[in-house]
């Protein structure tokens, strides 16, 4: 679940909103808002746009390339309608189409997903019999109702009627998620293998790929420990190791010891490794013409934690060649021991946004994923985790 659509109504509280997008944003959703006329009066267009980085829905008979509220509807994974005033609560329940948000609600209805309602509003019109009724009729359409709370009001009264707290509404998205409760660690990024003090060998890889399995794998519950070559800043925990031996030291340290449910070595983690690093820099004074490095063999991180890890544990492995991709990745998975293994082909993967893989288990079970984005191909690659 990726998509997030905001509806905002007329209410005070529209403007806690702008945090909330905000805590969708830093947890890498994608936020579109559509907000009733009224609404505006609260929070600005400029605010909401920039905080989602996407354009603000307003009206509902602007010239469109699209249909505004059956593209959102198809685009949207969740719809969240907060604050949810009195006044559109009774009109979405009524099937009134009176503006572009409850025109979208109407036509998200029948999609078969998340509608997360949280009401706000004085609480005499909260506990009025109608609004009530409609309320009724909301949750019985498979609407999720969150409550107000108790509080300071804006009419100077305390009582029911606030809008309950950002975090309520924010885990409300998607609480059934397959993940929540296991450890997941992921690696990735091209390790490099110092030479001296300012040169070293590495490869092409992006670290895209590690890092949308991440992704998804946080926004579907999992307690995540990003295992990565570069430093990047995400909601869940994030370790830097540069070296094939670093790597294999912090992916041991909190898969084996931390006893993480699976590991996803989705890392380019380099065959070998200088024999004899310089402390110093290596100078042409030095070396004459030509430069001769030894190298060693690293370190097998994959098939070491196979043979580390706890008879509960699951590990998967990546496989990515330039030819014979699949019977590359079924030698692999026999001799290293994973649990199974996503197959990627060098011109495919590096560096790109897409990808095109094949997932191969243990009886060379294998499940081909067509050319998508790589948000896409984790998604399918996490679903073996919990299927």
């Amino acid at each position: 679940m990726k998509n997030i659509l905001i509806g905002i109504s007329s209410s005070i509280a529209a403007y806690k909103i702008l945090e909330l997008i905000r805590m969708f944003k830093r947890a890498d959703y994608n936020v579109k808002v559509v907000a009733t006329p009224s609404a505006l009066n609260f929070v600005t267009p400029l605010s909401i746009e920039t905080l989602s980085n996407n354009k603000l829905y307003v009206s509902q008979f602007d010239p469109r390339d699209s249909v505004e509220h059956i593209s959102l509807c198809n685009w949207a994974d969740a719809f969240i309608l907060a604050p949810l005033s009195a006044n559109t609560l009774s009109k979405i329940a009524n099937g009134i189409c009176d503006n572009l948000l409850t025109s979208v609600f109407c036509a998200y209805l029948g999609h078969e997903k998340p509608i997360i309602l949280a009401p706000a509003m004085n609480t005499g019109m909260w506990e009025n019999p109608f609004v009530q009724e409609n309320l009724k009729k909301l949750s019985d359409c498979g609407c999720k109702i969150l409550e107000p709370e108790s509080g300071f009001l804006a009419c100077g009264t305390e009582d029911k009627g606030r809008l309950c707290s950002l975090d309520k509404i924010f885990n409300s998205v998607n609480e059934n998620k397959p993940l929540r409760g296991k450890k997941v660690v992921i690696t990735a990024g091209g390790t490099k293998e110092p030479i001296d003090p300012v040169r070293y060998i590495t490869n092409s890889s992006s670290g895209k790929m590690g890092l949308a399995l991440s992704d998804c794998a946080y926004n579907l519950g999992a307690d995540v420990t990003l295992v990565s070559t570069f430093a990047v800043e995400k909601p869940y925990k994030t370790v830097l190791a540069q070296s094939c031996d670093d790597m294999l030291n912090k992916t041991r340290e909190y898969f084996i010891k931390e006893t993480a449910d699976y590991l996803i070595m989705a890392a380019a983690v380099s065959d070998f490794k200088v024999k004899n690093y310089s402390n110093s820099k290596i100078s042409k004074k030095e070396t004459g013409q030509t430069l001769t490095l030894e190298l060693v063999q690293n370190p097998d991180i994959l098939k070491t934690m196979c043979q580390e890890k706890k008879e509960n544990q699951k590990v998967i492995g990546f496989c990515l060649s330039s030819e014979n991709v699949v019977e590359n990745a079924k030698e692999k998975i026999k001799n290293k021991g994973c649990d199974f293994i996503v197959a990627n082909e060098a011109k495919t993967a590096l560096g790109s946004d897409e990808n095109e893989v094949w997932i191969i288990d243990k009886k060379d079970n294998i499940q081909k994923i067509e050319k998508t984005t790589k948000n896409n191909v984790a998604l399918a690659i996490l679903e073996n985790l919990y299927d």
